[in-house]
């Protein structure tokens, strides 16, 4: 439809891929970006080599109210996105499953997404901050039939559009522009929002002793438990485990992070909009079972002689960890390892195996790498039209759809970018 006008509200991924794809089907694309710039958010993705997909897509990397995802990527999956940037020229590849641009500079996604949009005609209006959206009336030729469209304002200025599409990002990464406002238009709108938290972020605890191992980063298994899983005298419960992840952990002076951490961060935040704290339970050595631990404990008795305590543990665990080990466990580190008895040794690997700490908040929105919760997916179509407005259209982040590490948000804004952007621009 050559006569078609289509507004794109947010100039980042999930706008500019929705934007490429319109206007290679159809006439006028215009992109309205609040900042000075398109795609700032796509420079800090990947720790700045855009991990911008995963080989392993599928459904179930995902979570929110979104049911039609299996049939999304069947349309517009991993295969499809690395044929989308080979069109604009960009090389993909792809290392241990993970996809990244063939330079591993994400200004390169960037830059390319950008030439493709100028050489495709596409308006881009910056500094434009839209405030108010809603339906107005187009005129047409003489004896013509008036039709719907949509205005939308900055409070100075209007622009009209036959078709609009929403991709205004939500909260997280605030200094890329992303500020919510989306939310409030689509509110506006009609449309329910499912409440918004930080993910993909660290958590903060209430343990003071953090401060004495921050800067540690270790393999470990990290369990979120359900508060019915701690007794009162602060045991875990195993079988109360509501979900589990294991990776590389960093401690902090305030608490936990690293990928397995921010594998559960959406969970353990939406748990603390309903109680004060969470468990989680920290397995510093995920690579042994209890009863090798026993073992262990057994064989090293022999390293007692001539050892104080300190130097009898040395070689287990990071020295940080061993030393609050010992601490919490009231051994002290100058005396010597003869006073340690076999169960001693037993109990304080165990602990290893079962640190229990306390998430009492997580990681604010400049510190998340994306949000959940958003635009509820039950009142959009697999088109990604609204139900709610006709000629209405929402792609990434803005709605209820949020994934895990590993590249799946990105390859979420292209697959809803595209099907945006493909159905705003037919008849």
């Amino acid at each position: 439809m050559k006569d078609l006008r289509i507004g794109i509200i947010g100039g980042g991924a999930a706008g500019m891929a929705c934007a490429i794809t319109a206007a290679r089907a159809c006439g006028e694309v215009t992109i309205i970006e609040a900042g000075e710039r398109m795609g700032q958010k796509i420079l800090s993705t990947g720790n700045g080599k855009c991990n911008l997909g995963n080989m392993e897509l599928d459904a179930s990397q995902y979570h929110g109210t979104c049911a039609f995802l299996s049939d999304a990527f069947s349309k517009f999956g991993t295969k499809e996105t690395i044929a989308f940037f080979e069109s604009l020229g960009l090389y993909v590849k792809e290392k241990s499953g993970y996809l990244y641009p063939q330079s591993e500079q994400a200004s390169a996604v960037s830059d390319a997404l950008r030439y493709e949009i100028a050489a495709l005609g596409i308006k881009v209006v910056t500094g434009f901050r839209v405030t108010q959206v809603k339906k107005g009336k187009k005129q047409v030729a003489a004896g013509g039939m008036a039709s719907e469209c949509f205005v939308v304002s900055d409070g100075k200025r209007e622009l009209t559009f036959d078709r609009l599409v929403l991709t205004c990002g939500g909260k997280a990464m605030p200094k890329t522009g992303s500020d919510g406002s989306g939310w409030d238009l689509a509110k506006k709108l009609g449309h329910t929002i499912v409440p918004v938290v930080p993910a993909l972020t660290n958590l903060k605890c209430k343990e003071q002793f953090f401060k004495a191992i921050s800067g540690v980063r270790t393999d470990a298994r990290v369990t979120l438990l359900g508060q019915s899983s701690l007794s009162h005298g602060g045991a875990a419960v195993h079988d109360k485990a509501l979900a589990c992840e294991r990776g590389e952990l960093q401690l902090t002076d305030q608490g936990i992070s690293g990928i397995p951490v921010f594998q559960l961060s959406r969970e353990v935040a939406y748990l603390l909009k309903k109680q004060k704290e969470i468990g989680i339970l920290i397995d510093f050595l995920p690579m042994f079972t209890d009863a090798e631990l026993c073992e262990m404990a057994k064989n090293r008795m022999s390293l007692r002689n001539g050892r104080t305590i300190e130097e009898f543990f040395t070689g287990i665990l990071p020295k940080k960890i061993m030393s609050l080990l010992l601490k919490l466990s009231g051994l002290k580190h100058t005396e010597p390892a003869e006073n340690l008895t076999e169960q001693d040794v037993t109990a304080l690997l165990l602990c290893a195996k079962k640190f229990l700490v306390h998430a009492i908040g997580t990681g604010d929105f400049s510190n998340c790498q994306v949000c959940a919760g958003g635009v509820d997916c039950n009142e959009i179509t697999d088109f990604m039209e609204s139900k709610m407005v006709k000629g209405l259209y929402f792609a990434g982040e803005i709605l209820d759809v949020d994934g895990r590490c590993g590249g799946y948000n990105l390859q979420w804004a292209w697959t809803s970018g595209y099907l945006a952007g493909m159905n705003a621009a037919r008849k």
